[in-house]
């Protein structure tokens, strides 16, 4: 009898600890299925939030500097996608003026290769788009070297731009440099050499 009353004991103190562990094993997969399953209408931080499409006239901003950058670095691809194929420029010599990207490009890389290091600061933007048309303006200083001397010449320019299905593409690009003049009315050479040095003829800029 006596054995009989220690079985009974050591399984009444079996019940209350075996009760325990299922309390805990229901519990803890209770709140994995509630840490895994979100409410409806949370908050995802991990999701990435569309941005809101921009204002036409930021939109042609961005584009003019992205172009810029690829002038300054002689990336033809980059440049090319923000012109249209039928492009034309206009530049500050007297000429006809250049239509179509193919022999823009010619033009381009013969004018760029006398130069080393090119810097293109932009300056007064002003952009005025009209449906599916825009036109911008903007003044630029050009900084560079020419045969290990210092070149900085200023113009402006006036894009024409037409909008191709989601893209702005230039159709027209009139840039014109700026001669500086002295009191007297006549033109300074562009080349800042170094002081007390011979004036020599400048070239033209490469055209954007």
């Amino acid at each position: 009898m006596k054995k009989n009353l220690g079985e009974f004991a050591c399984f009444r103190w079996w019940i209350p600890f075996t009760a325990a562990i299922l309390i805990f094993a229901v519990s803890s997969g209770a709140w994995a299925g509630q840490k895994k399953k979100k409410p409806a209408g949370s908050d995802n931080s991990n999701e990435a939030v569309p941005m809101p499409p921009l204002a036409p006239a930021d939109e042609i901003d961005h584009d003019i500097g992205e172009m810029l950058g690829a002038f300054q670095v002689g990336d033809i691809e980059a440049m090319h996608k923000y012109y249209a194929d039928n492009v034309t420029f206009v530049s500050s010599a007297y000429e006809p003026p250049l239509a179509g990207w193919g022999n823009y490009v010619a033009v381009y890389q013969r004018e760029r290769a006398a130069f080393q290091g090119v810097q293109l600061i932009r300056r007064n933007t002003f952009i005025f788009p009209h449906g599916d048309v825009a036109w911008a303006s903007y003044q630029w200083e050009f900084q560079s070297s020419l045969n290990g001397r210092p070149y900085i010449v200023r113009g402006q320019t006036t894009l024409v731009l037409t909008k191709v299905g989601n893209n702005w593409l230039i159709v027209h690009n009139h840039t014109s440099e700026i001669c500086p003049t002295s009191s007297g009315g006549q033109q300074q050479p562009v080349v800042q050499g170094p002081p007390g040095s011979i004036p020599e003829p400048a070239p033209e800029a490469p055209r954007q």
